[in-house]
């Protein structure tokens, strides 16, 4: 079987060579001559002479020159299900045939390896040739259709229904396209040729014999560009992609795998570039879905691998062309071990005169090339002549192969998922792309994704922006001219998040917009129906009716575009139109049932709302917004368990949404589950910390879980903030009752028995509570905070302070009304009763008469004015303490 398996291990060595980088290494030779032949063109980069290739169609797909063309969706959808069957006819016979071989420990396998060859030549030439008609460039002249139908002699026209079937396929994971791609099926012919590859060789591999095991990993590619050119995250995408990730880094995540799998094909330098671009892609993976600690992690592997050590140090160094004094600057410094990846050129020698970057400005960062208006340097020039060595050598560029530079601008992804998008997060991505910047060779794809990192921080910046825009204008003229080729710029097109051709186009609007120049813009979005971005101008020139107008004479033309009709929707706010989406996409619509979700939802119809919210997010769950509105339609509807699953997976998809988290701990304070609030309010905490509500309801529940201290500080905060409604006293009260019972148990217990640590908490929470009341009173304390305080005085042993307390909190009860309202004089009497217990007291400590006198007058000027309450118990009890000082 050795001579087999060596052959489709060179096709599959030399097919992943194409899409990365150069090595000096002649390649594997491939002895059957039509797998060689479409080998060579894949390498060259002309992929329609792959798929037009009348030996392979005949092969696979004999039927295709007698099909008869029906250009609708049903005639799309019956052909390819042909081309389904016959793949699994190509495949079926031969597994059998592969697994006899296995069976009998030998045997002619050629004919099987081929089988298998061809599928994965077929299916990468079409995966790389919508790459290059959507990603790359430049746009070649292919056919609309991936299979040969008929023959090259009478070519079959049309195939916009079939366009529509693909479309169909693609959007079926619950999202829309992101402008207007083409050539739509060859994406979805790659996904067919390669999953029933990959699935019918899996038995083989489970067997511990040879598989295509690349398979994996071209799917993992193809199904990330899927999610690349959708509107937003799919859930079962990601799905997918973990499965062919885990497969791809369990064969190719090490070197010593790889350098197994190939043998004598490869080579150690070879092998740790492969694993650093396995793992940089599955970073990249990561980065798309938000997953920040899995990208860093990959990011670690990837740097590990290609040799390279990254560090951020400081350097003085002019950043403008008129600067006099140096400033400090940010610079990157790129340690590299030459010894393990000396053999990998960044580039192809003979395209050296298409990719030197330094033919632009000489290498020289004090020149803006062709942005001589700008005097801010694209580098900053570093002061020579430094103190330290070290230092002195920052500004020498280190020649980096082009694994090493694709690693170190995905830090940048890295650090602007990590950090906020601000300014600062910016300036910190600027090392990184100056570095990358600096280097005199570098393939097209990695300089074209460095200069869009750079028109990103450029066009924030009002000295900038202005050549940030004609770059960006470079960089779309770019792709479309013919050099370099494709077969250079294919290469880290999967290594590097460039931005699909559509995108990149979005983008480019989206910054004329920002200039003002929202006429070219319109043209860019109406091109690329970009429908939402279309309105978006409309709206800022206040032609809403011309949106209007041009959405509907598009329909006219596509009726049956769900996305148009959700458009309509959007600037109509009309539901009709919403439904109307649901009926042409058979339901399917996940953007539909989110409109008329949120319009049920503010006709306050929220059990309505929560049903169209809860199908919306089964069809694709990647979308937090979608989970927090779920939440809160089924909280509104009294479905507190649905609310609470939606809030839960908002905070899965969203850690720092503090609103989710506030609404979790809410419910589970519903279902007295204070534990769970608790540790909900803390997180909520984190994010919304100037929410006085947030502060109040968390000191509550700390209090109830037994936690006074947090409690306390929670109220304290409360009062800090502004517009806060005050403190909650009865919260206070209980606390204080603690406190109070707290220091009576210190009291009885014996000195011996009695611990620091009690006198300690008991210290700590009066002088916390101290502090709060305190805080409290100057902002206008209320009766009951009056009385709280004169309690804590009381507990601190200051009688006198406890007295001016009580007596403010009984002024505070006095008035005409209190001698008419029944429970406000039962408050006065208790307050009175304590405030003559303190003065009894005051008075047997000091011996003074004159605390007995005052006692006596406030009691019989009490007793006197409450005649009208003489039959409750609290005038009983005036009465009674009355006695009690005259006796004294």
């Amino acid at each position: 079987m050795a001579e087999g398996a060596a052959f489709l291990k060179a096709v599959e060595l030399r097919l992943l060579r194409s899409s990365l980088s150069h090595f000096h290494s002649p390649p594997p030779p491939i002895p059957h001559p039509l797998i060689e032949s479409l080998v060579d063109s894949i390498e060259r980069g002309r992929y329609a002479d792959v798929l037009s290739s009348s030996e392979a169609t005949q092969l696979l797909f004999g039927f295709a020159d007698s099909w008869e063309f029906d250009d609708s969706i049903e005639g799309a959808s019956r052909f390819y299900d042909e081309v389904e069957r016959s793949i699994d006819r190509f495949l079926r016979s031969d597994s059998e045939a592969w697994l006899q071989v296995l069976d009998d420990g030998g045997g002619d396998d050629m004919d099987v390896e081929f089988r298998y060859a061809l599928l994965m030549c077929l299916g990468v030439a079409a995966l790389l040739a919508f790459t290059q008609q959507n990603v790359t460039g430049p746009v070649g002249n292919y056919s609309p259709f991936p299979v040969l139908i008929g023959s090259k002699d009478r070519p079959v026209n049309g195939g916009v229904q079939w366009d529509a079937w693909a479309l169909s396929q693609l959007t079926s994971v619950g999202c829309g396209l992101l402008g207007k791609f083409s050539l739509l099926q060859y994406i979805v012919y790659a996904k067919l040729l390669l999953s029933k590859s990959r699935d019918l060789s899996k038995a083989v591999m489970d067997i511990g014999r040879i598989g295509n095991r690349t398979t994996s990993w071209w799917l993992c590619r193809l199904t990330l560009l899927q999610q690349r050119i959708s509107d937003e995250l799919s859930s079962s995408l990601y799905e997918l992609l973990k499965i062919f990730r885990d497969e791809t880094l369990l064969h190719f995540g090490k070197s010593e795998n790889i350098m197994d799998y190939w043998g004598s094909m490869s080579y150690k330098e070879e092998a740790l570039m492969i694993a650093s671009v396995a793992y940089l892609e599955a970073a990249i993976l990561e980065y798309k879905y938000g997953r920040v600690d899995d990208s860093r992690s990959h990011l670690d592997f990837a740097e590990k691998s290609c040799g390279l050590q990254l560090f951020l140090t400081g350097a003085l160094g002019f950043r403008t062309a008129h600067q006099v004094d140096p400033k400090a600057q940010m610079v990157l410094i790129t340690d590299t071990d030459q010894q393990n990846h000396g053999n990998e050129s960044p580039m192809d020698s003979t395209l050296a005169h298409v990719l030197d970057h330094t033919s632009e400005n000489n290498g020289d960062p004090n020149t803006n090339a062709d942005h001589d208006f700008c005097d801010i340097l694209m580098r900053p020039r570093l002061v020579e002549g430094g103190n330290d060595g070290q230092v002195n050598g920052i500004g020498k560029n280190v020649a980096l192969t082009a694994t090493q530079q694709a690693v170190v601008l995905a830090q940048c992804l890295h650090l602007s998922r990590r950090s906020r998008d601000d300014e600062l997060s910016r300036w910190e991505m600027a090392p990184y792309i100056e570095a990358i910047d600096a280097q005199q060779q570098s393939y097209f794809t990695i300089r074209n994704f460095c200069d869009l990192l750079r028109i990103r921080w450029e066009s924030t910046r009002s000295r900038t922006k202005q050549r940030a825009l004609l770059m960006m204008d470079k960089v779309v003229e770019g792709v479309n001219v013919d050099l370099p080729g494709v077969a250079e710029r294919i290469k880290f097109s999967y290594g590097v998040y460039v931005p699909t051709i559509p995108a990149l186009k979005k983008e480019y609007g989206e910054i004329l917009v920002s200039c003002g120049l929202i006429g070219e813009a319109l043209k860019i979005f109406e091109d690329l129906e970009l429908w939402d971005n279309l309105i978006y101008c409309y709206r800022i020139l206040e032609k809403k009716a011309a949106a209007v107008d041009l959405i509907n004479a598009r329909l006219l033309v596509i009726p049956t575009d769900p996305k148009l009709w959700c458009s309509l929707g959007d600037v109509t706010n009309n539901d009709a139109y919403y439904e109307k989406a649901l009926e042409v996409s058979n339901n399917k619509s996940v953007r539909a049932k989110r409109s008329l979700a949120r319009s049920a939802y503010n006709r306050k119809d929220y059990e309505t709302s929560k049903s169209l919210w809860e199908a919306a997010m089964a069809q694709n769950s990647f979308y937090p917004e979608g989970w927090f509105a779920l939440g809160f339609a089924a909280l509104k509807a009294g479905d507190y368990e649905k609310a609470l699953d939606g809030f839960t997976q908002t905070v899965l998809f969203d850690p720092e949404n503090g609103d989710a988290w506030n609404n979790i701990a809410c419910l589970h304070l519903k279902k007295k589950k204070t534990k769970e609030a608790f540790v909900a309010f803390r997180e909520a905490l984190k994010f919304k910390r100037n929410r006085w509500e947030l502060w109040a309801n968390y000191s509550k529940v700390a209090f109830d879980i037994g936690n006074i201290g947090q409690a306390l500080e929670a109220t304290k905060k409360v009062l800090e903030l502004p517009g806060n409604k005050g403190i909650d006293v009865e919260l206070l009260e209980k606390v204080m009752e603690k406190i109070e019972e707290k220091s009576s148990e210190s009291a009885v217990t014996s000195n011996s028995d009695s611990t620091p640590e009690n006198s300690r908490e008991i210290d700590f929470l009066l002088g916390m509570v101290g502090n709060i009341l305190q805080l409290a009173i100057r902002g206008g304390g209320s009766e009951d905070l009056w009385g709280l305080y004169a309690r804590w005085h009381k507990i601190k042993g200051d009688l006198l302070m406890c007295k001016e307390a009580l007596l403010k909190q009984i002024r505070s009860y006095q008035g005409v009304d209190m001698w008419h309202d029944l429970e406000r004089f039962k408050k006065f009497a208790r307050a009175s009763l304590q405030l003559c217990q303190v003065c009894m007291e005051i008075a047997s400590s000091t011996g003074s008469r004159s605390e007995l006198a005052w006692a006596e007058r406030h009691l019989s000027n009490a007793i006197k004015q409450a005649v009208d309450f003489s039959c409750t118990e609290e005038f009983r009890d005036l009465q009674n303490c009355l006695n009690k000082v005259q006796n004294q």
